[in-house]
């Protein structure tokens, strides 16, 4: 029997759960961006590294393997272009992803200069931090889309999902960030104190977000993060840190360190990508499991459903769906029409507690994202109020979460305020 023919409630039910099973679809879609961009941001990771390596002049035989490094960029750029294709910007749910949707235009915005950037790398028309930066700012784009991405999922078993992948790509690529850094100190033979104070800050954030990939990421992810950070890599990389802080201009060290730094780090990378495959697998898994599930219960519910409302049409009886003519703890006037009310309510009841139990879970999820979010516009606030550098700022933060007992979220809360009310007197 069609839906259009059941009464108004039961449709209804029905029609939440579809709700359901077409977020998830587009979810799945997500999911498969998210793992598309979590290989492209490695391919760009590393074309970024062999590029500072090539500007830095320690070795100009490593142009070809850069060339391939580019080539493969460029394979998964056209496939991370194709899956932004397949969203639906016409459709009524577009309207709630506004922010992941301008974050698509930023990172297109990054691709289109892209050629342009490699022509200036191999003619070498450009410094190897002035490479790093653009590299960087779109590696930043892209981690923004999968940030976006689990601020809208609605599924919290995918939400935790995608919080652990983008935790650890941030950190990931913060780890990329200090490679490219401790290439600049080595080649020079030694670090600045500016320098040391970046790294220094590169890798107290990267610990932050593996902090938190921990927290919400499964049991094989978290065996094989421990197994990389007390591996032999994680302890020659540790020692040449060590020896960076040490350098200074009047205690320089062999630059051909530099080779040293380079390739142990991108060892460390390309396993870490290892971790990253299994989460982006795992988080694909999840959401076809997911719609599997959605599925299965649309099913049910619509035969269960189209059963009950055919034995209440044979009883001639309304009171399977008159809720205020009767109640659960009430005798039963004949065996049928009490059933079939305790099975109607009863599936009511039980899709009312699954979703509030889902609604709860997300909540928990999304808190990690906001407190994050949060935590960046204070330290962007603190960074344009007092003209402070970025590892400067996030200090300020922490020093103050110290001195008055309270959590870092809490302070950059505080400090928000008191930027927004400055502003109000201004205005």
């Amino acid at each position: 029997m069609p839906d259009t023919h059941m009464p108004p409630a039961l449709r209804f039910m029905l029609a939440a759960r579809r709700c359901e099973l077409q977020g998830l679809e587009s979810l799945a879609l997500t999911g498969e961006l998210v793992t598309l961009i979590s290989q492209l941001v490695h391919a760009l990771q590393k074309e970024r590294g062999y590029s500072n390596i090539y500007l830095a002049g320690s070795d100009p035989g490593r142009l070809p393997a850069l060339d391939g490094h580019t080539a493969e960029a460029q394979a998964m750029e056209v496939q991370v272009r194709e899956c932004f294709e397949r969203f639906d910007l016409d459709a009524a749910s577009a309207t709630d992803r506004a922010r992941l949707f301008n974050r698509i235009a930023y990172v297109l915005h990054g691709l289109d200069d892209l050629p342009g950037l490699r022509r200036r790398i191999r003619d070498q028309a450009l410094s190897s931090a002035q490479a790093t930066v653009f590299f960087t700012r779109l590696i930043g784009g892209l981690l923004a889309v999968v940030f976006e991405a689990a601020d809208t999922a609605l599924d919290p078993v995918i939400t935790r999902a995608l919080v652990a992948m983008f935790n650890f790509m941030q950190g990931k690529e913060l780890a990329g960030q200090e490679r490219a850094a401790g290439v600049a100190g080595f080649s020079a033979g030694h670090f600045t104190p500016e320098q040391l104070d970046h790294v220094r800050h590169l890798i107290e954030a990267q610990e932050r977000c593996f902090d938190v990939f921990t927290q919400f990421t499964d049991r094989t992810a978290q065996a094989n993060w421990q197994a990389l950070q007390y591996g032999e890599t994680m302890a020659q990389i540790a020692q040449l840190r060590l020896m960076a802080q040490r350098t200074s201009a009047e205690a320089q060290v062999a630059p051909s360190l530099c080779d040293v730094w380079f390739d142990l780090n991108t060892q460390r990378i390309d396993a870490m990508k290892d971790i990253e495959a299994h989460l982006a697998s795992d988080l694909l898994d999840r959401c076809q499991q997911a719609i599997k599930v959605a599925k299965a219960d649309l099913d049910n519910h619509r035969s269960l459903l189209k059963r009950l409302a055919g034995f209440d049409k044979a009883s001639g009886r309304a009171v399977l769906f008159n809720v205020q003519g009767s109640t659960l703890d009430a005798g039963p006037q004949d065996g049928v029409g009490s059933h079939l009310n305790r099975s109607i309510l009863d599936l009511m009841q039980e899709q009312n507690t699954r979703l509030q139990s889902v609604s709860d879970e997300l909540r928990e999820a999304r808190q990690t994202l906001d407190e994050r979010r949060l935590v960046e516009r204070a330290k962007k606030a603190l960074m344009k109020e007092y003209h402070l550098s970025e590892s400067d700022a996030y200090t300020h933060l922490q020093n103050a979460a110290m001195q008055r007992g309270m959590r870092l979220v809490d302070v950059a809360k505080s400090v928000l305020d008191q930027v927004g009310r400055k502003g109000s007197v201004r205005g």
